[in-house]
């Protein structure tokens, strides 16, 4: 059974930091791309950040970019989002995503819930 726990979340006032995780299990985690969505209330859920299995590649949504940081412990099966410099717009559920190649299998967390105050 694949499960992506993810963890981290809070409130923080803007210009604070959060780093959340996620913590895969029942995938082939090493080999799977992973990735961070966020949804805020009222808004489609759009692409935050991704990396490759190796981690050698990185790619981020213009709004975050410079500000947040997305890493990955394959030993400990588990991919991170660093958030510096956060804004109240950045106030929203924070999914992430394991996906395969080529679309072989699509997994999604629960989320959890970031709040930034102004």
């Amino acid at each position: 059974q694949v499960q992506l726990v993810e963890s981290g979340g809070g409130l923080v006032q803007a210009g604070g930091s959060l780093r959340l995780s996620c913590a895969a299990s029942g995938l082939p985690f090493s080999s799977t791309a992973m990735h961070w969505f966020r949804q805020a209330p009222g808004k489609e859920r759009e692409f935050v950040a991704a990396i490759s299995w190796s981690g050698g590649t990185t790619s981020y949504a213009d709004s975050v970019k410079g500000r947040f940081t997305i890493s990955r412990d394959n030993a400990k099966n588990t991919v991170y989002l660093q958030m510096n410099s956060l804004k109240p717009e950045d106030t929203a559920v924070y999914y992430c995503r394991a996906r395969g190649v080529g679309g072989a299998y699509d997994y999604w967390g629960q989320g959890t819930q970031v709040t930034v105050s102004s």
